[in-house]
């Protein structure tokens, strides 16, 4: 039983290792994007650009922290965000580049994100009920053998 709970917190750990990177990648690209993109292109302020930045480092900070305790909250406001960047997209006519990049760079890793938290927190669960059957029949009332 022990090895089973091992195993549990071995893909428990991966899965939300790889969940956080997914969410810190995702926002360093996007406040990366962001500030190069008003800075170079629309020749803004080096303020206003980091200002722009901001908000992924905003919204990266609340993934995470929401992530880091409340997973399935996570996964659930990560598949909603897709939904709104496509909803995003379709109302606001994208062409097929935009769509790629997006899909690319934010759909994608918003996606994977969810998967891996939702995971986690189902590993989670599951050594949480392995460790609750071995203290259960570590537990378990002894009888004294009839005679």
């Amino acid at each position: 039983m022990d090895r089973t709970i091992e195993t549990h917190t071995e893909r428990m750990t991966v899965d939300r290792f790889f969940a956080r990177a997914f969410v810190v990648a995702g926002g360093l690209f996007w406040m990366i994007a962001s500030f190069a993109a008003l800075w170079a292109y629309v020749g803004t302020s080096a303020s206003a650009a980091l200002l722009a930045a901001f908000y992924p480092f905003a919204a990266t900070l609340a993934t995470l922290a929401v992530g880091w305790y409340f997973e399935r909250t996570a996964a659930v406001l990560l598949v909603l965000g897709s939904i709104a960047v496509v909803v995003w997209g379709a109302l606001s006519s994208w062409e097929m580049g935009v769509w790629a990049l997006m899909t690319i760079f934010m759909i994608g890793p918003m996606l994977t994100a969810a998967v891996l938290f939702s995971l986690a927190r189902r590993e989670q669960t599951a050594m949480e009920r392995a460790i609750a059957q071995v203290n259960q029949l570590e537990t378990a009332p002894v009888t004294a053998p009839r005679a």
